[in-house]
């Protein structure tokens, strides 16, 4: 699956990487691909997730920094629950 026209994971932004992501997993899921073709996908999407985890953690990250407190900007951890 590594052909010419995919972009570099790296320059893929969070939604362009996770669609992709969502596409390898059905044709995973589904067994329908050749053996080496599921090799190739498996490692794209292995890099896809590691780049998706690297910006949820920096987006976290900037939440944190701009938590607005009563005596004005303060940083506190971002609260997901």
């Amino acid at each position: 699956m590594a052909d010419a026209t995919q972009k570099p994971v790296d320059k893929l932004t969070f939604e362009e990487a996770l669609a992709e992501l969502e596409v390898i997993v059905r044709q995973l899921e589904a067994g329908e691909v050749e053996l080496e073709k599921s090799i190739a996908i498996y490692e794209r999407g292995a890099a896809l997730k590691a780049h998706c985890e690297s910006r949820l953690k920096s987006a976290e990250l900037k939440v944190e920094q701009i938590v607005q407190g009563a005596n004005g900007p303060t940083t506190e951890p971002a609260s997901f629950d």
